[in-house]
C-alpha cells in the first residue's frame, strides 16, 4: 500500500523556503552532472604551409559557444612573421558562416546556433616558400560554460542566479538527452541479442539436419554394402 502524502497549510508555506534554502546544493548537483556532459576542445595542432584542418563540433539549436585561436609566435619577442598567419572560417552544416578571419594571427568567435547539426572551424595556412610549420592552439567551448565567470561576478545577485537556472536547465536538458541515446543503444542492443539468438537457432537446426542427413546416408550405404554381401 503507497503512502499518503498530505500537505497541510504550513507545509504549503515552508516550501518554497526549503527550496531556497536548498537551491545552491541542488545547482551543485545538476552542474557536476552537466559538466561532464559539455563539450569542451582545447588542443593544439601543426598546419604545413598552404595546409588545412577541420574540427567539427555537433550542437543543438540556441546553444550558445566561445572560440579562441592563436598562433605561436616562433620568435619571441618579435613581431609574428607573414609566413604564420592563417584563414579561418566557422560554418554550420548548411554552409552558413558564422565567423571568417583572413590573414590573421589570432582571433575569436561567440555565437548562438540557428540550426541542429555539426559547426566545422577550418585552418588554413597561408602559402609560402620555403614551407614553414604553423602552430595553433584552439580553444572551443559549448554550453553556458562559455559565459565568463568574470562577468558574472558583476551582475547582481538576481542575474547570477538567472544564469545558474539556465545552466540548470541546459545541464538537465544534456542529462535527459544522453539518457535517452543510452536508451535506444540499449533498445539497439536488445534487438541485436534477439536477431543474434534467431540466427543461433537457425544454424542449430541446420546442423542438425545436415547431421541426421548424413547419418541417414551412411546407414543406407552400409544397408547396401550388407546386402551385396549378403550378411543380412
Amino acid at each position: 500500500m503507497n503512502p499518503t502524502i498530505i500537505f497541510g497549510s504550513n507545509t504549503k508555506a515552508l516550501l518554497p523556503n526549503l527550496l531556497l534554502n536548498n537551491l545552491g546544493i541542488i545547482i551543485g548537483l545538476v552542474i557536476v552532472l552537466g559538466q561532464s556532459l559539455c563539450s569542451v576542445e582545447s588542443f593544439r595542432f601543426e598546419l604545413n604551409s598552404g595546409g588545412a584542418k577541420c574540427v567539427a563540433e555537433d550542437m543543438k539549436i540556441h546553444t550558445m559557444t566561445v572560440g579562441k585561436y592563436d598562433v605561436t609566435n616562433p620568435n619571441d619577442g618579435q613581431p609574428l612573421p607573414d609566413s604564420h598567419r592563417v584563414n579561418v572560417r566557422v560554418t554550420s552544416i548548411s554552409g552558413n558562416t558564422y565567423h571568417l578571419g583572413e590573414n590573421v594571427a589570432s582571433g575569436q568567435f561567440s555565437f548562438e546556433a540557428g540550426e541542429t547539426g555539426d559547426y566545422i572551424a577550418c585552418f588554413r595556412a597561408v602559402e609560402h616558400n620555403p614551407p614553414v610549420t604553423v602552430t595553433i592552439d584552439f580553444d572551443w567551448k559549448l554550453g553556458v560554460k562559455t559565459i565568463g565567470l568574470n562577468n558574472v561576478a558583476k551582475q547582481s545577485k538576481v542575474d547570477f542566479m538567472v544564469l545558474q537556472l539556465k545552466l540548470m536547465q541546459e545541464s538537465a536538458s544534456s542529462i535527459h538527452d544522453e539518457m535517452i541515446n543510452l536508451r535506444l543503444g540499449q533498445e539497439k542492443g536488445e534487438e541485436f541479442d534477439l536477431k543474434s539468438l534467431h540466427r543461433i537457432f537457425l544454424l542449430s537446426y541446420i546442423s542438425i539436419f545436415i547431421i541426421l542427413s548424413v547419418a541417414g546416408m551412411q546407414l543406407m550405404h552400409l544397408k547396401r554394402f550388407f546386402e551385396k554381401k549378403k550378411l543380412i
